[in-house]
């Protein structure tokens, strides 16, 4: 490698691989080791993909190996569904972990460490209420005291404790608190509580436990127990940094250390679970995988795909200062990968009848390109006959001076077949259009065109005598605003009313009865396209998955 290189290598290092590669230079850790440790009661959104992506790249681009690991020490509201949907969304993202792990398999080993701090005077079972608890800590320019509780001896903290486990208190009647520093500058370093009673069936170790590990005491001592070598978290965990290395200290085992980067939050949504289930709950999505969702399931049904996604995580980066992603980030990335891999098709989603009247060669068969992006792509045959279908927009019957679409004497190409010229305009008796007699020049074949005439405008277009109905979603950003989550009033008040339009009976070409889902398409000068899972013979369904342009940028919403 050339000094140039390097120094670019070097450029493209983010400080989480820095301290990476410095940790490693130093002889600290001959390999290392991360791990992703989400907490199963939802499913994952854009925001985890950047955690995915930063942990089990950091394993790819050293060496070494990155853990799954379920943080489920909260009984109430996990679930195995979210378990499964969570290993799904991973490896769709293209990742596969070294072990999976769950809190709860520690379960045994953070009892026995928390009996460790309680023999060596470090914690103590607590008879407060949570509002009690809450006064003794003091505010942040004022210390908290210690209640009577905190002066009990290590035998009655043993027997308390032993008591909890087997349940023979009610849920809130007793905690089990580090005894650490009440004057601390660090709020969270007052006593903070190790051990809650809940009196609730988990979904792994099912009644056998009644006290469960707060966040505090299970995180640190499970990436111990796995030797985690860098804990990567987001910037909200900076003050529990502090726990984290006091309990390792005081436990004397295995020194892993906590490193925190800044979340980059996207524009028009939202990524707490707590409101995502309020979506959900209040049915203004259809469920988790609603392709308005910012859930990997969400923007894998719309037709993103996990190149898109790690591709948008690699160029929002990693740093230090929170900060909003605009979601034109997002489309770009999908937009520029579907332009590689997506089939061209057409589809007419308004349609207007054309009739050729001097069109007599029934049964040709043109060929049109898959994909002018990929030469491997080939072609497929699209028959043409003297009855077709154009966009009802494609047409005007009084048109400006630039307008190089059809019109009245006008000409245009249809995509992959010839030049027509509107004749002739049928109306109801209404007034409305509906169709348009045109002749079409036989010399203008595509591929073959020697008539000599020059035309500025390409239509799509379907054969009337083979073309099939489809219905499409086509989606849109949920919220009107850059950040619902912290705009005034409630959330709810800013959903797009617009974020999904249904068109039913839009005409495809043939090709498309053979999509399966998942397949991503082009409509030709529609935007992109997948197959939706409730598909079925007798409906196709195709959800949009972004616009050929960002047309949020030139409306200005």
């Amino acid at each position: 490698m050339t000094e140039a290189n390097k120094t670019e290598e070097k450029k493209g290092l983010n400080f989480l691989e820095e301290i990476v590669e410095a940790d490693l230079a130093a002889g600290k850790y001959k390999s290392i080791m991360t791990r992703f440790p989400p907490e199963p009661n939802g499913y994952l959104h854009i925001g985890h993909a950047s955690s995915i992506c930063l942990n089990f790249g950091l394993t790819q681009r050293f060496g070494g190996a990155t853990n799954l690991r379920f943080d489920d020490t909260n009984p109430v509201t996990e679930e195995t569904e979210y378990v499964d949907g969570i290993k799904k969304d991973i490896q769709w993202l293209g990742f596969n972990w070294a072990n999976e792990f769950y809190a709860s398999d520690y379960f045994e080993q953070l009892y026995t460490y928390a009996i460790d701090l309680i023999k060596k005077g470090l914690a103590y079972v607590d008879d407060s209420t949570s509002e009690e608890i809450a006064e003794q800590k003091g505010t942040p320019i004022q210390p908290g005291h210690r209640n009577r509780y905190a002066e009990r001896t290590v035998e009655e903290n043993l027997r308390l404790f032993e008591e909890m486990r087997e349940g023979r208190f009610k849920d809130g009647e007793k905690v089990l608190r580090a005894k650490i520093d009440m004057g601390s500058s660090n709020m969270i370093m007052r006593d903070p509580i190790l051990y809650r009673i809940k009196h609730a069936r988990h979904h792994r170790t099912g009644d056998q436990w009644a006290i469960y590990p707060m966040y505090d005491f299970a995180h640190g001592q499970s990436d111990s127990i796995e030797h985690i070598t860098h804990s990567v978290c987001t910037m909200e965990f900076v003050p529990h940094r502090e726990v984290y290395d006091w309990l390792i200290e005081k436990l004397e085992i295995y020194p892993s250390r906590q490193y925190e980067f800044a979340r980059r939050n996207l524009s028009h949504t939202l990524t707490s679970k707590r409101k995502l289930l309020q979506l959900v709950n209040e049915k203004y999505v259809s469920g988790w995988d609603d392709p308005r969702m910012p859930t990997i399931a969400g923007l894998r049904r719309r037709g993103y795909t996990p190149e898109s996604i790690r591709d948008y995580c690699e160029r929002i980066g990693v740093g230090k200062r929170d900060n909003m992603v605009d979601a034109a980030v997002l489309e770009f990335c999908a937009r520029e990968h579907l332009n590689k891999i997506a089939l061209r098709r057409m589809v007419v989603f308004d349609p207007l009848k054309v009739v050729i009247t001097n069109y007599e060669n029934e049964g040709e068969l043109l060929h049109s390109e898959n994909n002018p992006e990929d030469p491997e792509a080939g072609t497929r045959p699209i028959a043409f006959s003297n009855e077709l279908y154009i966009e009802r927009d494609d047409f005007m019957e009084e048109a400006p001076k630039k307008y190089f679409r059809l019109a009245p004497g006008k000409q245009v190409r249809l995509k992959s077949a010839y030049i027509i010229q509107c004749d002739e305009v049928i109306k109801d008796a209404a007034g409305n259009i509906t169709q348009l007699n045109c002749s079409y020049f036989a010399n203008s074949k595509s591929g073959e065109d020697n008539s000599g005439i020059n035309v500025k405008g390409t239509l799509h277009w379907v054969n009337a005598k083979d073309c099939f109905p489809i219905r499409i979603n086509e989606y849109d950003r949920l919220f009107t605003v850059e950040d619902p989550g912290n705009a005034e009033g409630a959330f709810t008040d800013y959903i797009n009313p617009h974020s999904l339009k249904v068109v039913e009976n839009a005409l495809a070409e043939p090709a498309l009865k053979e999509a399966a889902t998942g397949d991503r398409f082009q409509f030709l000068r529609k935007g992109y396209f997948t197959l939706d899972p409730d598909s079925t013979g007798q409906q196709l369904i195709f959800n949009r998955t972004v616009t050929l342009k960002d047309s949020w940028a030139k409306t200005g919403k």
